[in-house]
């Protein structure tokens, strides 16, 4: 195929690459990634009333999770062709080898861990006693956010965040795609570069990209007028699933399973199986965004 009939990709994946040292584009946009998922999160929860500084607590050990449940999903992806051969790779995180699906359940569990457990009673019934007035520890926990009501803080930043990321994906090549002949069809044409050498494919993490953002703007408009909390969440989830379920025909995986389904789809028809569902039994839209306030708290008081 003629190499101008198509988009060319030139750059190199590395931005500095100097005695021993190696930063790549894709890891300079992970790291911009989680911190505007943590920035945006932040700013749209002080805007709600929720503490900051809680928010940001709360951000460690979504992000100490994040790291931990995409390493193990893309160990499980690879246990038969790499790890079980040489397990203590599997330690190895900053080789690279993470799945973003890992990333958002690990997060999610480790801020819902987190919160459940400094939101226990019998935890600030043990640090407000006065017989801990000499170790400091004598004060009352600050309450934090309910796990529902940030997670749909942070739903759209998700979404924005992993747009971000992809950037990254966009310039290293490393995500292969099947051949396209369509006139969007791109190339990697520098020698360093993941991609290089091969046809023009399909731009199958700019697709990804596009989607997220459209997702996130429909997450925005919806964050008033879906009640009560934690459905918005539910939906950012089942939506992205669902675009990635679809977008991955298009991606070249290694390693493939049940009915042909890669490791990310398998996990999105999951996900999709919890929060369709999910939607469906709970999920209720409120006509004018000012009612909501009023109308969350009547469905919660309803349900409690």
């Amino acid at each position: 195929m003629d190499i101008l009939a198509v988009l060319s990709i030139p750059f190199d994946p590395d931005i500095i690459r100097t005695a021993g040292f190696i930063l790549s584009w894709h890891g300079f946009f992970t790291f911009v990634a989680v911190a505007v998922a943590v920035y945006l999160t932040w700013r749209w929860g002080r805007r709600e009333g929720l503490d900051g500084d809680a928010i940001l607590s709360v951000s460690t050990w979504c992000i100490i999770g994040g790291i931990i449940g995409a390493r193990i999903l893309h160990v499980v992806d690879f246990w038969d062709d790499v790890y079980q051969y040489d397990p203590m790779r599997i330690l190895y995180f900053w080789n690279g080898g993470i799945a973003i699906f890992g990333a958002y359940l690990g997060g999610f569990a480790g801020g819902a861990v987190y919160i459940t457990m400094r939101n226990a009673p019998s935890l600030h019934r043990a640090c407000d006693n006065a017989a801990l007035r000499w170790t400091g520890m004598h004060r009352p926990f600050p309450q934090m956010p309910s796990v529902a009501h940030l997670a749909d803080v942070a739903a759209p930043a998700l979404l924005i965040a992993l747009a971000v990321g992809r950037i990254g994906d966009v310039i290293n090549g490393e995500h292969w795609s099947s051949f396209s002949d369509l006139p969007w069809a791109w190339v990697y044409t520098d020698p360093d570069s993941l991609g290089y050498g091969r046809p023009a494919s399909h731009p199958a993490v700019a697709y990804e990209l596009i989607f997220c953002l459209i997702w996130a703007g429909v997450l925005w408009w919806l964050k008033d007028r879906i009640i009560p909390r934690g459905m918005l969440f539910a939906l950012f989830f089942a939506g992205y699933s669902a675009g990635r379920f679809f977008i991955s025909f298009v991606r070249q995986e290694q390693n493939t399973y049940i009915f042909g389904f890669n490791e990310a789809q398998l996990v999105a028809l999951a996900v999709m199986l919890v929060t369709v569902p999910l939607l469906i039994y709970r999920a209720r839209l409120v006509r004018r965004p000012a009612r909501r306030r009023g109308a969350v708290a009547a469905a919660e008081t309803e349900e409690a």
